[in-house]
């Protein structure tokens, strides 16, 4: 037993314990009333993630005291009952807001989205370690999409588009385990094409690609290297296919809201009144939430005395803008920090996965950073005004009891099966 405790990463746990105390303060500071009294009353936002943080802890102990190979040998077993959980929200789930993404149990919620990353992260760890498992054979990689899209799939409908986002993260994992750069070019381009033609348009996109492209064809002429015309033709239709698909979906599938968002994120309203209109409207929250940040300064307003946080301008503050009580009672300084500190955490995992002996767990390890940065990242964005609002939580911070029970869930397994790396061979 002293031989585990000593093997434990305390690094990462220290890490993980400061981002969960910020992020209860922050919630405090978010809900706090003169009214409220008690840290421990349920009756506030604070005292309910107070709660979650004791349950996290006994999470912890329980992720910690399960043997390594259980994860392993029953992650086939843990998918399935996450993809089973996932569907079930169709027939027995709960809308709220909108959304039919939580289980009612009692007078609690419990949302299954939020444990299905680390369940598809022990999936994919599983599958891809196989030593009959090669991710440069298409039929093998197809295996290895399917079993990180189909979750997404059935969280796409309920709807929730962001959640289902995430999954992406897992490109990076597969590309560390042999998946060719060119999967991570197309989706680079197509992300550039799409971006391109909510911009110039699809005449614009189409001209500009067959120039870059002729430019090409004369460049490998002249330097007399050989490349295939049918290659060249290929791309232009395929970028121009791709372009139109752009425009049609914009303009006849996506909601006015959808378009909204994306005009205020891409600035494609030229017209000043009618994009101060947007972002006042659709882009009320990361419109309040740019000018907490902003307000705040080098240093920030002080603890309680964030004028824009105490005057509720944010709306849902206390989840997906949380960072923005951070950077107006904590200013550039606190912001900062947190940054670091995800880094940090991030950085220190994709460390501990290099070490690993297990296939299993490197991969499993590449998920947890993967996931991590990806939440942190484009949630810090979103609610700065980079990327548009996609309702990605920040971890360990954000208001929410599967959130936080999901994220430290996913975390503690790989400090469990670091912990136990001198026994794998």
């Amino acid at each position: 037993m002293n031989n585990f405790i000593k093997s434990m990463d305390w690094f990462s746990i220290l890490l993980y314990a400061c981002l969960v105390f910020i992020g209860w303060i922050n919630i405090y500071s978010t809900t706090y009333s003169a009214d409220h009294q008690g840290l421990m009353n349920l009756d506030t936002f604070y005292g309910k993630q107070l709660m979650f943080i004791i349950v996290s802890f006994i999470t912890i102990i329980i992720t910690l005291a399960i043997e390594t190979k259980f994860y392993e040998r029953f992650s086939s077993v843990i998918y399935l009952v996450t993809i089973i959980s996932l569907a079930g929200l169709y027939i027995f789930g709960k809308n709220i807001n909108g959304a039919t993404s939580w289980y009612a149990i009692g007078g609690m919620t419990l949302q299954p989205s939020e444990f299905a990353k680390a369940a598809t992260a022990l999936a994919l760890a599983n599958y891809a370690s196989d030593i009959q498992t090669d991710l440069t054979n298409f039929k093998d990689l197809l295996k290895a999409f399917a079993i990180i899209f189909l979750p997404a799939l059935l969280i796409i409908p309920q709807p929730d588009p962001g959640s289902a986002l995430v999954y992406l993260a897992f490109f990076f994992v597969l590309y560390r385990e042999g998946l060719s750069v060119n999967y991570l070019l197309i989706g680079i381009f197509g992300i550039l094409v799409f971006i391109s033609t909510l911009l110039f348009g699809t005449l614009w996109v189409s001209l500009i690609t067959i120039a870059l492209l002729v430019l090409m064809y004369l460049f490998y002429k002249r330097t007399k290297r050989r490349i295939s015309a049918f290659k060249l033709v290929s791309i232009a239709l395929l970028t121009v296919a791709l372009s139109y698909s752009v425009s049609f979906i914009y303009d006849h599938v996506f909601e006015q809201r959808h378009r909204d968002r994306f005009s205020l994120w891409l600035r494609l309203e030229h017209d000043p009144s009618k994009l101060d209109h947007i972002r006042k409207t659709i882009g009320y929250n990361t419109y309040q939430s740019e000018s907490a940040i902003g307000s705040g300064g080098f240093s920030g307003k002080g603890f309680l005395e964030g004028t824009r946080t105490k005057g509720n301008f944010v709306p849902e503050q206390h989840t997906d803008y949380i960072f923005s009580t951070v950077g107006e009672e904590w200013g550039f300084l606190g912001s900062g920090l947190v940054v670091i500190l995800f880094a940090a955490l991030v950085i220190r995992v994709i460390f501990l996965a290099e070490r690993q002996k297990s296939v299993f767990s490197r991969i499993y390890g590449y998920s947890v950073a993967s996931i991590l940065f990806f939440h942190f990242a484009i949630n810090i964005g979103m609610v700065i005004g980079l990327l548009p609002t996609i309702g990605i939580p920040l971890p360990f911070f954000s208001y929410g009891g599967s959130g936080l029970l999901g994220f430290t869930m996913l975390l503690f397994i790989f400090i469990k099966l670091d912990a136990n790396r001198i026994n794998e061979w």
